[in-house]
């Protein structure tokens, strides 16, 4: 069974963060996050919120657009933040060591589409989408995984 939560409304910068927060805390390795949506639609506004609240503390938080992948030691382990857009084939993500990262980090996968059939069966999906004032989120994955999680996170 798939859960369906949303559309959220993100008002505002401080929607995002505040919901970026209460995901964060239901988080733990393992996990990812695939966040879809075209561009402006705050997938890096969201995910730079999101690793901060897992450092606990601000810090810069480039977009992985040419790196493809940044990676940051929080107190839950290993955070990995991919920008895929530029990834040419699905089996080069296998290639930058995401099959591990699915098993043993948390990973936020910007432009999952890239991943092919690479992506993990237990994944969130964040789908963005810009407004004319604000931006939304639809939230769905498998239920078995995520439903009391992200009722325990109020989302």
């Amino acid at each position: 069974m798939t859960l369906n939560a949303g559309p959220i409304d993100l008002l505002t910068e401080d929607a995002t963060a505040a919901l970026a927060a209460r995901l964060g805390a239901i988080l733990r390795p393992g996990d990812c996050l695939l966040l879809q949506g075209s561009i402006g639609a705050g997938k890096t506004a969201f995910a730079r919120a999101l690793i901060r609240s897992l450092l606990g503390r601000q810090e810069d938080v480039p977009s992985p657009t040419f790196t493809l992948v940044q990676t940051y030691d929080t107190p839950l382990g290993e955070v990995w933040h991919c920008d895929l857009y530029r990834l040419g084939h699905p089996d080069d993500a296998l290639e930058l060591g995401l099959d591990q990262a699915f098993e043993q980090a948390i990973t936020l996968i910007e432009w999952p589409d890239r991943l092919g059939g690479h992506v993990p069966p237990t994944a969130l999906t964040l789908q963005f989408q810009a407004g004319a004032v604000s931006h939304s989120v639809q939230i769905t994955g498998p239920a078995d995984v995520w439903q009391a999680r992200l009722e325990a996170a109020h989302v």
